[in-house]
Parts: structure tokens; C-alpha cells; sequence
């Protein structure tokens, strides 16, 4: 008999949990459609029991769905950042496409309006070398004697003078700079046109020694080459002047001037395959006793190189006039005033 009761429990236990849960669902019918939204006294019993079993069941879960929550929502926020970034790179890569266009069709534009200032044939070098020692400062450009450059061509940008080639091998030329305390160039104040020889101070600057102590002057004057010397035609910017030194005790009057050309930023210049009197006779082939010959490897350009570029000649206002029959070489129309 005891054996028969204990097999009999289970399925009584669950034959009431039934019939309570079917009476239970009766009485809330009965209670909605009547509009008794109180519970009854053993449902609200019950309720009050299981409660609280309730919430220490359903805090952990609702902690674990929180935390896959925030999982999935990380993986989608680590997935949009990886995407935005990638769109930030393509689009700095894009406007650093459109400022080097920028940049590049600027450069076209200057290089027209020189072609349109200077009339001497010139030939444009890339520089592939920078010798910023403290006393000498050079650049090496990447075309030489076969392109037609020889030793005294001055060497320009569009904003002014870079400086003079002083050696050349076949295929790269070396060029002196404004700054090298080596430098000299007879210069002269656009606006008072008071004259002087402008030197490299070899810091970045450079000093116009005038050949009175009352040179008009003054700071924010344009310094332009006077064509006098034989190295640089007349009207090329050499730079502004940036301070005038107390004369004190000297003959002469000096100012500072800042150079023109970013010398520090240059890329590419253009050089005058033209040379001066001065140069030529320091630098012609096979000259006779008492003249400089210049260094064989470049005494003259191979034929069909930019001969009759270097064959231009000097009229007789001054003005240095040429012509060139190579497809390289640059020509313009003017000399600047």
C-alpha cells in the first residue's frame, strides 16, 4: 500500500498543477469579461510566493542578454569604424590628389607667364642633389652638357634667380646659389634704382652693399638684377629687402635682402642656355694666351643639342636675344623691364 501511494504522488502532484492552471485560466476569462481586474486571493498568494523566485531567475538572464547586447552592438561599432576609416584614407588620399593638382596646374601657370617675361631659350632640370654646407651652397640638376648646359648659364625659377652653373658633366649640371658667400650679382632697387652688388650672407639672406652711403632705399624694396656683370640679364627678382643696417663708421650703405626663390623648397628651375660676356670669356674653348678656358668635358654642346640656343647673340641696347631649334627648350617672347 505504501508502495502504491508513492507511485501515485507524482502523477496526482501534476493532475493538480493542471487542473489549477485550468481553473486558474477560467477565472482570469471570467475576471476580464466581467471587468474584475482584482486576483483572487490564492492567485495573488501565489504570486506573492514566486515573485521573488522570479527575479533571482530572471536577473542573471537579463544580464546575460544585456551583456550579448552590448557584444553584438561593439562588434557593429568596431565594424563601422573600420569601415569609416577607411573612407576618412580614401578621402584624404583624394584630396591630396586635388591639391596636388592644384599645386601642379599653379606651377603651369608661371611657368607660361615666364615663358611670356624672358625671350631667352631655356631649358627646364629637375634637382637631384643640395650642398647646404655653411660657406658654399649648390644644386645638382639633372641635365648637363648633351642637353646644352654649360658653365655660366644662370639658373631661374618663376619667382627669380637661383643662381649660375659653374660645372657640368654630361648629364648633370652644378649649380652655385644667390646665398654661397662666393656670389656675387650687380643689382639695383627697382624703385629708386640706386645700385649695388647684392652677395650670399650664406644664412639664409642676403646683403646688398650700394655704392653710396645715401642709397635710396627702404624696407619692402623690390631687388632686381641690373644686367651689368655678364652673368644675368636685367630685370630678374633677386628678393625684397627685409632690413637696412646702420652705416655707422662705413662707406658704404647694406640691407638685407630676402632671397625671392624658396631655395630650401625648390624642385625645378629653368636654365638660360644663354651665357653673358662676362662668362663666355671666362669659359670659351681654345682660348688664346691671357683667356680662362673653361673645362674641356664642356667646352661647347654636342651639334643638334641646343646649338643655336647657345649661339644666340647680345644686341646693342643690351638685351640678350636667342632662339633654339631643340623641341626641349622652353622659348618666350619678352624681356622683363
Amino acid at each position: 500500500m505504501p508502495d502504491l501511494l508513492k507511485r501515485l504522488v507524482a502523477p496526482i502532484v501534476v493532475v493538480a498543477i493542471v487542473l489549477l492552471a485550468i481553473v486558474s485560466m477560467v477565472l482570469d476569462r471570467r475576471s476580464i469579461v466581467e471587468g474584475d481586474r482584482r486576483l483572487p486571493w490564492w492567485q495573488a498568494a501565489m504570486l506573492e510566493a514566486t515573485a521573488p523566485i522570479e527575479r533571482l531567475i530572471s536577473a542573471p538572464i537579463d544580464g546575460i542578454k544585456g551583456v550579448y547586447r552590448d557584444y553584438v552592438d561593439l562588434l557593429a561599432v568596431r565594424s563601422e569604424n573600420v569601415r569609416l576609416a577607411r573612407r576618412v584614407a580614401e578621402i584624404e588620399s583624394e584630396n591630396m590628389q586635388f591639391r596636388e593638382a592644384l599645386v601642379t596646374s599653379g606651377h603651369l601657370e608661371r611657368v607660361a607667364a615666364l615663358r611670356d617675361d624672358v625671350e631667352i631659350p631655356m631649358l627646364p632640370a629637375e634637382i637631384v642633389g643640395l650642398d647646404v654646407t655653411p660657406w658654399f651652397r649648390s644644386i645638382l640638376l639633372d641635365r648637363g652638357a648633351e642637353a646644352g648646359i654649360q658653365p655660366g648659364n644662370p639658373v631661374i625659377t618663376y619667382d627669380g634667380v637661383v643662381g649660375v652653373v659653374t660645372a657640368t658633366s654630361a648629364h648633370a649640371a652644378k649649380t652655385m646659389l644667390l646665398l654661397d658667400h662666393q656670389s656675387e650679382v650687380d643689382a639695383l632697387v627697382q624703385r629708386s634704382r640706386a645700385r649695388g652688388i647684392v652677395r650670399g650672407a650664406g644664412r639664409g639672406a642676403l646683403e646688398f652693399e650700394f655704392f653710396v652711403r645715401e642709397a635710396d632705399v627702404v624696407v619692402g624694396d623690390e631687388v632686381v638684377t641690373s644686367g651689368l656683370g655678364g652673368i644675368y640679364p636685367k630685370g630678374l627678382r633677386l628678393g625684397r629687402v627685409a632690413e637696412i643696417k646702420a652705416a655707422t663708421g662705413q662707406l658704404t650703405q647694406i640691407a638685407v635682402v630676402r632671397p625671392a626663390v624658396e631655395l630650401g623648397q625648390l624642385e625645378q628651375v629653368f636654365v638660360m642656355l644663354r651665357r653673358g660676356p662676362t662668362m663666355e670669356l671666362l669659359y670659351r674653348s681654345n682660348a688664346p694666351d691671357g683667356d680662362l678656358a673653361g673645362p674641356a668635358a664642356v667646352s661647347s654642346p654636342p651639334p643638334g643639342v641646343g646649338a643655336e640656343a647657345a649661339s644666340a647673340l647680345e644686341g646693342s641696347d643690351g638685351t640678350i636675344v636667342g632662339s633654339a631649334d631643340d623641341a626641349s627648350i622652353v622659348e618666350g617672347s619678352g624681356v622683363a623691364p
